[in-house]
Order: structure tokens, then C-alpha cells, then sequence
């Protein structure tokens, strides 16, 4: 499965070459190339990206504090020049840090690194799919719980970790919401808000800016997710 990302650097060469790079990659899928935070956030709210290609010396908000604002995403690779941030970076989970001018070489190098976390990352999720494809065991201490997946009324995303919630207890599992929408299991979720994914099924009414499921539960409606809901073709 391809990888998504978005590049970001004020600086109209830098940028493209490493749109360039990432081209030359087929588990790169490209978003967007954007000239600020500000551009990138709003590409965010659309789709969530697995990857994010920074420069830090930015205008308004520079890299440092975009990254800040975009802990969910898995992986960040800085493409600056200046390496004094190195260290600054990697105190916001960062994965790589490029000096530029960036020879195609050593941005290989980082995709590696990209490729080798996230096997790591998805073979450390704390869920699996059942047999019968109807459910997933989640990890509690070292027991494993089965959740049938039609009893999930939504999934919220927190940081790197999604809940799980039903009707009876919220579960925790080791994959961000991007990720796990991707999964076949979970086919049956439209997500609704940056945060929130709900499972078709269970939408009773939608209004401006909240969904009220079944249980009378209502839940934020983000603005960009509007248009991925289709009120006459929710089963």
C-alpha cells in the first residue's frame, strides 16, 4: 500500500525536488506540495497523510510548530538547512533529518527508514483480524478481548493510539485512525470530523455540524467531511 504524504518548503526549488525524489518512489503517493503550515492544515483536514516532508525555516508558522500540530501523523521527515534543529526536531518524533542540498542518495536512504518503522509500526498493532472477519481481538494486558466489529458505534483518534468504542467499553489500539480506515474490516466507517469515524449503520440524523447516532450520542461534523457523507446512501 502506498504511503500518503505532503511536502512542504517555502522555497520553490527545494520543493520540487523533493516532489522529484518522492516521484521516483511508487510507495510515495504525493497529496500536495505546499509553500506553508497554513496550506498543509488545510490539506490535513481533507485527508490525513502518513508522511510529512518539512522545511522548518518557514514564515507565520515555521516547521517546528506545524509538526507540533500534526503529532497523528506517523512519520516526519525534516529537509532543512539548517542542522542546528536537528536536535529540537527529534523531540517531536521526528524520523529523519535531511541537510540540504539533498542528493537523491541519501533521500532513498529515508525512505528506507520510512519503509522499516512502519512494518515495524503495523506489526506492533495491538489489533488483529478474527477468522470469520466479523471481529477483532484487542490487547488488554496480556489477554486478548474480541470486539465484533457491528458493535462499534466509532472510532476517535488520540494521537497514534485510536479508541474503539461501543456501547459497553472504550478499547485502545495501537494505530492512528488514517490507518486503520484503510484496513478492509473497517469498510463500513465514514469518517465524519478530523477525529471521529462512525460506522454508516448507526447515523440517525445529520445536521450542520453534529451527527446524532442511534444511542443519542452526537458527535462533531468537521466542515471538509461533509461532502463524504451521503445522507440517501449510509447503509
Amino acid at each position: 500500500m502506498p504511503y500518503n504524504c505532503i511536502i512542504v518548503d517555502d522555497n520553490e526549488v527545494d520543493r520540487l525536488t523533493t516532489y522529484s525524489f518522492a516521484k521516483r518512489h511508487p510507495q510515495l503517493r504525493v497529496l500536495g506540495v505546499v509553500e506553508s503550515a497554513a496550506e498543509a492544515l488545510e490539506l490535513m483536514e481533507k485527508e490525513m497523510p502518513d508522511i510529512l516532508f518539512l522545511d522548518i525555516d518557514m514564515p507565520d508558522i515555521n516547521g517546528l510548530e506545524l509538526r507540533k500540530r500534526s503529532m497523528e501523523v506517523p512519520v516526519c521527515i525534516y529537509i532543512s538547512s539548517h542542522p542546528e534543529h536537528a536536535i529540537e526536531s527529534f523531540e517531536l518524533d521526528t524520523l529523519d533529518f535531511l541537510v540540504k542540498p539533498v542528493k537523491f542518495a541519501r533521500f532513498e536512504d529515508a525512505v528506507m527508514r520510512i519503509e522499516n518503522f512502519m512494518e515495524m509500526r503495523h506489526k506492533a498493532s495491538l489489533f488483529e483480524a478474527s477468522v470469520g472477519g466479523d471481529a477483532i481481538y484487542i490487547k488488554e494486558g496480556r489477554d486478548q478481548v474480541k470486539v465484533k466489529l457491528h458493535d462499534i458505534l466509532y472510532l476517535e483518534a488520540l494521537k497514534d493510539y485510536t479508541l474503539v468504542v461501543t456501547a459497553q467499553k472504550r478499547h485502545c489500539v495501537l494505530s492512528n485512525l488514517g490507518a486503520l480506515l484503510k484496513e478492509t474490516h473497517f469498510c463500513s466507517f465514514v469518517r465524519i470530523h478530523r477525529s471521529y469515524a462512525v460506522q454508516k449503520q448507526f447515523i440517525q440524523k445529520i445536521n450542520a455540524t453534529e451527527v446524532l447516532l442511534n444511542n443519542n450520542m452526537l458527535l462533531p461534523l468537521g466542515r471538509s467531511f461533509k461532502t463524504l457523507i451521503d445522507v440517501n446512501n449510509l447503509s
